[in-house]
């Protein structure tokens, strides 16, 4: 079965585990003792991890070796991962694993005869094997106390103010020539000679006086045009703003994680 290391399986690793990098802690036995350092993890093509890459600091030995993943607990919070006990033997005996090994079943087997009781008679076949057969290397139990953790991916609807646009209101002159007609009036004199046709009307002598120059005055008027501008309302115009409401739906996909289980021999198993 073929392995991958942990960031070529997935690039954004530690978006999935919420930040936690596996790659960034230390290796610990129960009792505390500094064993060295995780310097990678391989999973397989499910994305299960089944070995972590331990880059050990113990009594001078300093070689990277694979540490099947049954037998460790991480411990994020604390920043450790503890192993049940790892010797010094048994680092001698793992092989040594390198950046650009490619871990196929005969190195596998090699690891996992180092962590195998001695006086176990069971034997493996190579060619179907799997990794529940041996649930004590492999598998993630209750007895070292992991946790899980199952995401899931929800879609989060937010609203944020955006300006779209805006609307000028001005105004600009415009002219034209208007007419207007004003009846005006004009005062003028008419003289009338009237002769006298009846026959001669005889005057009394004492009652005509000749007399030369100005005899009578009439004032004449006339009325004159007054145009002016004035400036009226002609309409108003109000400007304001209307909040219009509407519902816009979006939809993408989304991922959630299950869990799986597997089980091998006769095994009860009971979640709660």
């Amino acid at each position: 079965m073929p392995l991958y290391k942990l960031e070529e399986f997935d690039p954004n690793y530690r978006e999935t585990f919420a930040g936690a990098d596996v790659k960034s802690l230390e290796l610990y036995t129960e009792g505390g003792v500094l064993v060295g350092s995780i310097a990678d993890a391989l999973v397989d093509h499910d994305g299960r991890f089944r070995y972590l890459v331990v880059s050990t600091n113990l009594d001078s030995i300093n070689k990277k070796i694979l540490l099947p993943i049954g037998l460790s607990r991480i411990n994020y919070p604390a920043k450790r991962v503890y192993v049940d006990g790892l010797s010094k033997q048994q680092v001698e005996h793992l092989p040594e694993y390198h950046e650009h090994l490619a871990v196929d079943e005969d190195y596998e087997e090699r690891v996992r005869n180092v962590f195998r009781p001695q006086t176990g008679d069971v034997s493996y076949d190579r060619e179907k094997y799997s990794y529940q057969q041996e649930p004590a290397l492999y598998n993630l139990n209750d007895q070292y106390h992991q946790t899980f953790r199952l995401y899931e991916e929800r879609l989060i609807a937010n609203k944020q103010r955006v300006k779209t646009g805006e609307v000028a209101v001005g105004k600009h002159i415009e002219t034209e020539t208007k007419r207007v007609t004003v009846p005006v009036k004009r005062e003028r004199v008419v003289i009338e000679r009237v002769p006298q046709t009846a026959g001669d009307t005889i005057v009394d002598p004492k009652e005509v006086q000749f007399q030369g120059g100005e005899v009578a005055r009439i004032e004449l008027y006339e009325e004159t045009p007054e145009i002016r501008k004035q400036a009226f309302v002609r309409e108003e115009v109000r400007v304001k703003k209307v909040i219009e409401q509407e519902t816009v739906e979006a939809q993408d996909t989304i991922r959630r994680e299950e869990l799986d289980i597997d089980t091998a021999g006769n095994t009860t198993l009971t979640q709660e």
